[in-house]
């Protein structure tokens, strides 16, 4: 199954903010957000990062679908 977050890439426009604010608030690496860019898979831990952040649920930010 392929992640896909494409729910995050649209909470992040409705809150006014860029992926490179999301990079500081959540404290992640550039490298996650290029994972995430591709729609590969990243940690539960970065995923905790960013809803902490964010306010919001797993959910909320990814879905996962058939390749």
């Amino acid at each position: 199954m392929q992640a896909n977050y494409k729910k995050l890439w649209k909470l992040l426009i409705d809150k006014d903010m860029k992926k490179t604010d999301l990079l500081s608030v959540a404290n992640i690496s550039s490298n996650i957000l290029a994972k995430m860019n591709k729609g590969e898979n990243v940690s539960m831990d970065s995923l905790q990062k960013i809803c902490k952040a964010l306010e919001c649920d797993v959910g909320d930010i990814v879905t996962f679908e058939e390749k």
